[in-house]
């Protein structure tokens, strides 16, 4: 632990050390005659409501420390099937094969047999476990097969919902399949303008599409596959009730993707209603990475929070790129403008930035552009950022499930990492 005794303003950067104990154009159309998302009547009012908790949980502050271990042998799965081995058409093979994909990864290979069977999927799985392509192969493959065939895959931000499109489009380049994004934040009439062209597969966040739907632009009694991203996150983010509805105006024979990385009791209750006898898959890792030296920063009593970050920030040769969490969107872009000002080269995503300019900021933080990024939870699971050398909790999680996503932004595959969190 890192006790701040250091004079405000000093130019040295403070030392850290662990203790305590480890833990473990668009074709198709949403409104075509030909599609099953045709318009159909309905109201106009809607949208989700992000509702956050509002009470913090107690969480031990050792639980924020732990070493990272260097294993020497690591038990590797081996998988039952390349992807040359299932039986999907020959152009998404060749799509498969233009991006390096041999070998499948655990949930993909313990779940796309079966999806392409048209078996409803539980997968109990973290991010960065491959699982977007578990849902999209077999779904694809289906398109191409039927082109009256559509999808809507519900995620809980837009970050992952775009993130998800690009691999979608990566996979579909040349057949003639197309999807169309439907997030808050950018402009609903652009949305439906894509949407009442000939497309198949929309990927959209669960108020957004919410809203689609009681404005009669999108029509889901003929979907032929659902997919529902990170369900738990959805959750925590006050979706339930919007995601319950969207499930409610699905036929009762379409196809089911689930996947979740934990599984709580409403999102039991609500596969159970809406699965009929799913494949579960449970592909866990372990609860926080390896790879990441866990440990926190001790803010004394008269200290400048802020001169502390740009100590540790000044390190040059070590915080190479920083994901810096804080809980509140104006606190996120206070903190953002203070480092600007500082000489950092910063950015800020959170919920009240446009759509835009969130995904400006993302690119820039991908390309090295800049090399901080202050976000909310927003950013915590589902986008895969490349190596992310440090996480800090510059304030404390909610959850200890929030702190577990946030860190895992770090230390991925095979990389080192390190997460660092701010008590008082």
């Amino acid at each position: 632990m890192y006790n701040n005794t250091k004079q405000r303003g000093s130019n040295r950067a403070p030392n850290y050390s662990s203790g305590g104990r480890s833990t473990g154009p668009s074709r198709g159309g949403f409104s075509s005659n030909r599609s099953s998302f045709s318009r159909g009547g309905g109201s106009r009012s809607g949208g989700g409501r992000n509702k956050r908790k509002s009470s913090f949980e107690r969480i031990d502050v050792s639980r924020f420390i732990s070493k990272s271990t260097v294993v020497e042998k690591e038990e590797i799965y081996i998988p039952t099937h390349t992807f040359a081995d299932f039986k999907i058409d020959a152009k998404l093979k060749l799509a498969i094969a233009n991006k390096n994909y041999v070998y499948p990864s655990p949930i993909q290979d313990k779940s796309i047999v079966h999806a392409l069977e048209g078996r409803d999927i539980l997968g109990i799985a973290d991010t960065g476990t491959g699982k977007t392509a578990a849902f999209l192969i077999p779904i694809i493959n289906k398109i191409i097969n039927n082109r009256d065939e559509t999808a809507i895959i519900i995620a809980p931000t837009r970050e992952l919902a775009i993130q998800i499109e690009t691999e979608f489009n990566e996979f579909v380049r040349g057949m003639k399949i197309f999807g169309v994004v439907c997030v808050g934040g950018a402009p609903i009439q652009n949305q439906i303008r894509n949407l009442r062209r000939e497309c198949n597969v929309v990927i959209g966040t669960p108020g957004r599409l919410l809203d689609l739907v009681k404005r009669g632009e999108i029509n889901l009694s003929s979907t032929r596959s659902i997919v529902l991203d990170e369900a738990d996150r959805m959750l925590d983010m006050g979706f339930i009730d919007d995601i319950t509805f969207l499930l409610e105006k699905t036929p009762t024979d379409r196809q089911g993707f689930f996947f979740s990385a934990t599984l709580p009791k409403p999102i039991e209750k609500l596969i159970e209603r809406f699965a009929t006898d799913p494949v579960k898959v449970m592909v866990k890792t372990r609860e926080t990475s390896k790879n990441v030296e866990q440990d926190v920063i001790r803010i004394n009593n008269g200290a400048n929070k802020i001169d502390v970050l740009c100590q540790l920030l000044d390190k040059e040769n070590e915080f190479k790129k920083v994901l810096i969490f804080s809980e509140m969107k104006h606190s996120v872009e206070k903190l953002s403008v203070e480092l600007i000002k500082r000489g950092y080269k910063a950015g800020s995503i959170h919920g009240d930035k446009r759509h835009n300019d969130r995904q400006r900021t993302l690119l820039r933080f991908r390309n090295d552009e800049i090399n901080i990024m202050v976000a909310t939870d927003v950013a915590a699971r589902g986008l895969d950022i490349p190596e992310v050398t440090h996480v800090i909790n510059y304030e404390i999680p909610q959850t200890y499930d929030t702190y577990i996503h946030r860190i895992g932004r770090t230390g991925r595959a095979s990389s080192k990492g390190v997460a660092l969190t701010f008590v008082g």
